[in-house]
């Protein structure tokens, strides 16, 4: 990853695959350097994991199309051994499905494998026995709640609390730029807002099946991860707001509630659309990881 963030070409190379895919002669010809070369650095990049590539059919045989695989890079330099060696932890993971209540309004609807759960654009329909079975959902406004077990010692203490999942926004069909202003609460508690930037559907979503892969729909979104401390709420390690483990009052519930949606007075009510384990570009579910001590 070092090697290949280190060439101001390459550098370049992520800067343009920021606003389009390209495939390799525009890209040479945008950087004004030669196809070789360009392909030289795109092989780095590729290696690397931090861009995709594809055949696709041209005019005349196929070329190769470079896309951008990650929004963020966090690396870290510490080991985390040093700060958890007195911590033990629990994980569990709740499928998209599960959830015990919700707001939906259209765009809105829930997939799998096999294809459409329920008839598009018809919230009554959010309650069908089939959702446990959903490995996308879609609402272009509204809240999905769920309730995860708390199993942790009556005699330990929780440090942190750690959710991620795999969410973007929700447009008519999928626009990169299509910005939306996602909310999470727990135990009721607003822990803070996350701008997505837009709903991607210009590549199949790595798990997603070839049916799903060949329309106009959503394809995948973007791994975050939410994480309550003793002093503040981040998300991808990155300071989001003031709310502590301490402010969501863990001793009086048996369960964590987990409350993902668009506010009424939210700037950007671009909608969610949130995936399972089977669906996008990451294997998992909604994954709940408490450390305690």
């Amino acid at each position: 990853m070092a090697r290949a963030l280190s060439s101001k070409v390459r550098l370049d190379i992520i800067n343009l695959l920021n606003t389009k895919n390209v495939n390799i002669h525009e890209l040479a010809e945008s950087l004004k350097i030669p196809v070789s070369t360009a392909a030289s650095h795109i092989k780095v990049l590729e290696e690397s994991g931090l861009i995709l590539t594809e055949l696709r059919p041209a005019v005349r045989g196929s070329m190769r199309v470079c896309t951008r695989n990650f929004d963020d890079i966090h690396i870290q330099l510490n080991d985390p051994k040093d700060h958890l060696t007195d911590f033990e932890s629990v994980e569990i993971e709740m499928p998209i499905g599960q959830y015990v209540d919700y707001e939906a309004a259209p765009t809105c609807g829930m997939a799998n494998h096999e294809g459409l759960l329920i008839p598009e654009d018809q919230p009554g329909y959010f309650y069908s026995p089939n959702r446990t079975n959903a490995q996308l959902i879609w609402t272009r406004k509204g809240y999905f709640e769920y309730k995860l077990p708390l199993v942790v010692p009556h005699d330990k203490m929780v440090e942190s609390l750690e959710l991620s999942l795999e969410l973007c926004s929700e447009a008519p069909n999928f626009d990169p730029n299509w910005p939306s202003d996602i909310t999470v609460w727990l135990n009721s508690v607003d822990i803070g807002t996350w701008t997505s930037p837009g709903d991607f559907g210009d590549r199949p979503g790595k798990l997603n099946p070839k049916s799903w892969a060949d329309t106009v729909y959503t394809q995948y979104g973007t791994l975050k991860t939410w994480k309550v401390t003793r002093e503040k709420t981040a998300i991808d390690a990155f300071y989001l707001s003031d709310v502590t483990i301490d402010d969501l009052h863990l001793k009086d519930h048996d369960f964590l509630s987990f409350k993902i949606g668009i506010k009424d007075d939210a700037l950007h009510k671009g909608g969610i659309n949130l995936f399972g384990k089977d669906f996008g570009d990451h294997p998992q579910d909604i994954k709940l990881k408490v450390n305690f001590s």
